[in-house]
């Protein structure tokens, strides 16, 4: 059967044949981050998926990782095309390297996880919270619940975290 359930507005869908992001998002609605590793790689992976990537191989386990990370890249949204999202304007979504797995299997990869900046409650961040973060800033994921066995992933700035004294941000006008 499929999870369904409405967030800001938009009915969401996963089907009951998408088994891995079932799980992966049941994981999450536990306030638990877990990613598929390969069982003939040894390698996680993000997002989840039918096979390895590097294999091909279809055997996995669900491995709990600590969901923390730093900022790799980011945007700031300005004008929504989607009208729910147009009472949280301006918002940020990051795209997050985790700090497990970094640099395999080459030097230059790394498990990458977009997602909104919220606050460590779970609400749109603020303007002044977005003008904080930058690359480099470290975040830990929160999530957004939608229904029962369905929770979203953000971050938030991690507050335990040594963030950098100034992290990168495009030049501002």
């Amino acid at each position: 059967m499929p999870v369904q359930g409405e967030y800001m507005g938009m009915m969401l869908t996963i089907d009951d044949v998408d088994k891995e992001n079932l799980e992966f998002f049941r994981f999450c609605a536990e306030g638990e981050f877990r990613l598929q590793r390969g069982r003939e790689s040894g390698l996680l992976r993000y997002p989840p998926s039918t096979a390895c990537p590097w294999t091909g191989d279809r055997d996995y386990d669900w491995i709990a990782v600590e969901a923390k990370g730093v900022v790799h890249s980011y945007g700031e949204v300005h004008h929504p095309i989607q009208p729910a999202f147009k009472e949280k304007v301006p918002y940020m979504i990051l795209l997050v390297d985790l700090d497990v797995q970094k640099g395999k299997p080459t030097q230059q990869e790394a498990l990458r996880v977009a997602g909104n900046l919220v606050t460590s409650d779970g609400k749109f961040a603020p303007i002044a919270a977005i003008k904080t973060v930058g690359i480099g800033s470290r975040v830990r994921m929160v999530y957004i619940k939608v229904v029962e066995g369905f929770a979203i992933p953000h971050w938030t700035v991690d507050e335990n975290a040594v963030q950098p004294e100034t992290p990168w941000r495009y030049p501002q006008e």
